[in-house]
This record gives structure tokens, C-alpha cells and sequence, in this order.
């Protein structure tokens, strides 16, 4: 919808001035800022130089134009045959105004323009717009002085207005320079404070290698020194107790009750310090990975009767019953069952010690490729805040029992390194109170576990991932190589084959390494553990483990799993 405004006829250079005259009072008459007033009318004046030639009169309508947006509308008819849009003043109508377009017209040109009013100006309605032609109809033409003195007052009005635009802008100037010596100095106070943190970092980075180095050798010297005395102590103490065994059974010597006494006392001592040498070995052995299973399908029911007939004594005269559920009827459980037998046993041994009256039932069940074993108590339990410290060696959680509970806090640490050994898992649910939960998960086909890789290139040139994986892997293997390119590796792989290569997928020339050990017919079969962050896709026929995700239980079961691939290829 349209509201006519005014409408003219103009010819001559008079017409030039009385069209820059009328566009500037309409501009104004609909409420335009003085900005868009000189727009409009320096737009117009433009236009009228270029349609105004010769005799030829120039029709000129102002409107309204509802839109949206609501917009002046000036429409100017010509007889000429083309517009002159390739004239400066065209180009110069364009910029100052929002559209400035050619519409068909019969027997000439005409041009229509528009120009956008604030979002705040409403369209009149009848009554306003009929008033705002009559005063645009009723205004006087000026003389050429007349309009020569206001376009004079416009151009100081704009200079001025320049003039207040270039002050702010320097001001601006003036603040972003400031701003950015502020920013620079704040940039090098970080850059230094964060060359201070990476020296840092590095440092700790250096110790924590240096310490990790030390533990591994201490915990390489507990195991000898473990190992050594136990095998020491062992057969001087088996020769005690089937000493004192001798001399108590049938066919010995009449003893007195004194010395029946003494002999009773050495002999349970001596069985006492058997079982502790005895599980000394078996950590020893769990912890250092020597411990190798032997792999066969495990009968599930004689094993069961082995395991009630071992605490038959125990239970005979008792409170407490131990249960054995019956297997259910699965396929037959492959794994090594005089290992899974010490696992069973450990567990039941601790339900027993500590539960005073009632039962330790064992139950199995089977699903999918998973045998699932729990050893259930309705014992005493464990505290809450002792939880996280019942798998430490040699923890013992007080209780009122733990007087007449002989052992030697290695029973569950043993429990859950056999269990992971034979590729599965341990966890531990209790309730002080109301009894102990013990679960096994073993898989129904366990695998030859593959042997302990002895020697590992490690190819990173991540200084941080370098020290994650050197921690995580250095009580899993023998010794560690590092190097931070890939081409390098391939290198120091043929002079050296390692048994393992954890390569970061994200280290220079990590491609290379994988196609070198490809060509390479002596490093073709070397097992690799690839490492990647979520921004790289898994690599076909690679063990892949996630950097987001490391941890001692991830890179042992990474290593487990690259080396379990070698061995089936």
C-alpha cells in the first residue's frame, strides 16, 4: 500500500534545484534524520542532472511505501530513450540510497528509489497523510541562492560530522593501541610464566621417570628377595615339620604329654610358616608374570568335590556349612583348574575364617562366553573404608576374629592376579554385618597366554604420553627403547627386533614405521600396540588403545591383547 506525498513537473536547470529543495522538506516532513534528509536530496539532485536534459519535462511523485519496510518511494518520469546509468552521478544515487532501479514506462525512462525510515516511524493513515500533502503542496519554490545556501549548510553539517567521527576514531585508535600493549605484555607474561610451567613439567616429568625406574628395580628386588627366601626357608621348614609329624605318628617313641605338647605346637607352627612361604612364591610369581597357565577343559564337578573334600575338616564340627551348587550342564570351561582351584580355595578359606555361624555357599552359571563363579559369606564383612585395601598385600582388616583367622593378607592379592592371569577378573561387594560377595569372571575359551614381551620400542614424540606409558608398562615388560619418530624406529627395530611396538599414531612418520615393519621380512611379525586420540580412526588390523584412557589395567590389557594377536596370526 502506497500514500501519495507530492507530485511534480520539472524542467531546466531551475528544476535541478527545486527537486534537491522538495526531496530534502519531504524527508524531512516524514520524520528522517538529518543524515538521510542530505542522502535523499543529494541523491535526487544527482538524478535531475542526468534525466533534466534540454526541454524535456521531468514528472516527479513522492510516496509513502508501506513495505515492508516502510520506505520513500520518488519516482521520476522521463521522455528520454535511456537512462545514463554509466554517469557518476548514477553510481553516486546508488551509495546514498537503499535501491535505485529502471522500470519499463511507456514513451521514455523512469526511475524509482527508495529509501528505508527508521523501525520506529508508522505509515499515516488517511487523515495524516491528507495533512502532510497539503503542507508539502503549499511550500514556496525557492530561488537558486536560496538552495545554494543550504546545500551549503549541509555540506558543514556533514564536515562536521566527519569531524566527530575522525575525533572518535582516534580515540578508538588511541584505546585499541593501549589495549593491544596491554595484550602484548599480558602475552609475554604468560609465555614466560608458561616456559616456566613446561620446564617444570619436564623436570617432574625426569622424576617421575627416575622414580618409576627405582620402584621397578625395588619391586624387581622384593620378588628376588621373595622369591630366595622362601626357597631358602622352605626346605629347612618342610624338614621341621615332617620331623615333628614323624615323631607324633604311630610307631614313634612314647612321648610324654609335655612333650606331645611342644611336638603339636612346632608341627602347626611349621605348617603355618609352609603356607605363608607357599604364598610368598605364588605372589612372587603372579606379580613378576612367570606365572604361566596351563590350558585344558576343567572338569567342573570333580573339581567341586576337591574343593568340598579340602575343608571337610574345617566344617565337620562347625557353625558353618560350606554349600557347593552344582555346575550347570555348558559346555566345558577351558582354563588352567589347579590355578582356578588356589583362586576358589583362597576365597572359600576367607569365608570361612570369618563368618562365626551360618553358610559359604559357591554358585556358577554361565552366559554366553562367560563362566561367572561367586563365593558367597554370611560372615562379618568388611568396613567400607577398608574396601579399597583388602587387594594390598599382606592388608589384614581388623575384626573380632582376626585373633583366631591365621593368614597373611595374600590371599585376595593372589586371588585377583591368578584371576587376571587366566584372562578374566575379580570384584568384592560387602556389608559389615550381613557378609562378603566375592565374583570371578573367567572366559569359557581362555587362550595360551602369550609370553611376557622382554624388550618394547616405544615410539612417541609426545613428552607427556612418553611418561604415562613409561610408568603404565614398566612392571608389564623387560626394557624399554624410546624414540620420537617413526622413520627412526623402523631403524632402530632392524638393528634391534623388539618383542613389542607401541607406536603413537600420532608421532611423525608413524605410517612409515607400519609400512617399514611391513617390508622388513624379519620385523614383519613384530606385535604392535597402536595408541590414538579420538580425532584418529582405528587403523585396520592394528590392537588399538585409546590415549584418553590409559591406565596400568588398559596398557595391560593392550599389551595382552597385541600379543595374543601375534600369536594367533
Amino acid at each position: 500500500m502506497n500514500a501519495e506525498l507530492l507530485a511534480l513537473t520539472l524542467s531546466g536547470e531551475q528544476g535541478v534545484f527545486l527537486l534537491r529543495q522538495r526531496g530534502r522538506e519531504v524527508a524531512r516532513a516524514i520524520g528522517m534524520e538529518a543524515q538521510d534528509q542530505i542522502r535523499v536530496a543529494t541523491a535526487l539532485s544527482d538524478l535531475g542532472r542526468l534525466l533534466l536534459i534540454g526541454r524535456a519535462p521531468l514528472t516527479v511523485t513522492f510516496e509513502l511505501d508501506e513495505g515492508p519496510p516502510l520506505s520513500l518511494a520518488v519516482r521520476l518520469r522521463t521522455a528520454l530513450s535511456t537512462a545514463p546509468v554509466s554517469e557518476p552521478g548514477w553510481s553516486t544515487a546508488q551509495r546514498l540510497l537503499d535501491e535505485v532501479r529502471v522500470e519499463e514506462h511507456r514513451g521514455g525512462v523512469a526511475v524509482l528509489v527508495r529509501k528505508a525510515l527508521s523501525a520506529s516511524t508508522a505509515f499515516p493513515d488517511k487523515a495524516s497523510a491528507a495533512r502532510l500533502r497539503e503542507e508539502l503542496g503549499s511550500l514556496q519554490p525557492g530561488n537558486a541562492a536560496d538552495e545554494l545556501r543550504a546545500q551549503n549548510e549541509e555540506l558543514l553539517l556533514t564536515l562536521d560530522s566527519l569531524e566527530r567521527k575522525q575525533e572518535e576514531l582516534l580515540r578508538l585508535n588511541a584505546e585499541l593501541e593501549e589495549t593491544n600493549r596491554g595484550v602484548l605484555a599480558l602475552y609475554g607474561e604468560l609465555t614466560e610464566e608458561l616456559d616456566e610451567t613446561n620446564r617444570g613439567v619436564v623436570a617432574l616429568y625426569a622424576e617421575l621417570d627416575q622414580k618409576s625406574i627405582e620402584l621397578k628395580r625395588a619391586s624387581e628386588a622384593k620378588n628376588r628377595f621373595w622369591s630366595n627366601v622362601s626357597h631358602e626357608v622352605r626346605t629347612p621348614v618342610n624338614s621341621i615339620v615332617g620331623l615333628a609329624r614323624l615323631l607324633l605318628g604311630p610307631g614313634a617313641d612314647p612321648l610324654t604329654d609335655d612333650q606331645r605338647r611342644q611336638l603339636e605346637l612346632i608341627s602347626t607352627s611349621g605348617g603355618g610358616l609352609v603356607t605363608l612361604v607357599n604364598d610368598l612364591l605364588d605372589v612372587a610369581k603372579a606379580e613378576s608374570g612367570r606365572l604361566e597357565p596351563r590350558i585344558g577343559d576343567v572338569d567342573l564337578r570333580l573339581l567341586f568335590a576337591q574343593l568340598r573334600d579340602g575343608f571337610l575338616a574345617a566344617t565337620r564340627a562347625g557353625e558353618v556349612a560350606l554349600v557347593v551348587d552344582e555346575p550347570p550342564a555348558a559346555p566345558p570351561l577351558r582354563t588352567d583348574d589347579m590355578l582356578l582351584m588356589h583362586v576358589l580355595r583362597n576365597l572359600v578359606s576367607n569365608g570361612l575364617k570369618f563368618t562365626e555361624r551360618g553358610e559359604v555357599r559357591v554358585t556358577t552359571a554361565v552366559d554366553d562366553d562367560t563362566w561367572t563363579f561367586t563365593v558367597a559369606d554370611t560372615g562379618i564383612g568388611i568396613p567400607a573404608d577398608h574396601l579399597d585395601k583388602v587387594f594390598e598385600e599382606f592388608h589384614q582388616v581388623p575384626n573380632p576374629l582376626q585373633a583366631r583367622a591365621v593368614g597373611t593378607g595374600l590371599g585376595l592379592p593372589y586371588a585377583r592376579g591368578v584371576a587376571e592371569v587366566l584372562g578374566g577378573s575379580l570384584d568384592l561387594r560387602s556389608t559389615p554385618g550381613q557378609g562378603t560377595l566375592v565374583t570371578v569372571r573367567l572366559p569359557v575359551d581362555a587362550v595360551e597366554a602369550p609370553a611376557r614381551p622382554r624388550s618394547v620400542l616405544l615410539v612417541t614424540a609426545d613428552d607427556t604420553l612418553r611418561a604415562r606409558l613409561s610408568t603404565a608398562m614398566d612392571p608389564l615388560v623387560g626394557s624399554v627403547r624410546q624414540t620420537a619418530d617413526g622413520a627412526g624406529a623402523v631403524l632402530m627395530a632392524t638393528a634391534e627386533p623388539p618383542d613389542l611396538l607401541v607406536l603413537d599414531l600420532a608421532a611423525p612418520h608413524a605410517e612409515d614405521c607400519l609400512a617399514g615393519l611391513r617390508r622388513e621380512p624379519k620385523l614383519a611379525a613384530t606385535p604392535v600396540l597402536a595408541l590414538e586420540s579420538a580425532e584418529y580412526r582405528d587403523q585396520s588390523g592394528l590392537v588399538v588403545l585409546r590415549t584418553s584412557q590409559l591406565s596400568t589395567e588398559s596398557v595391560r590389557d593392550g599389551i595382552r591383547r597385541a600379543m595374543a594377536a601375534d600369536h594367533e596370526r
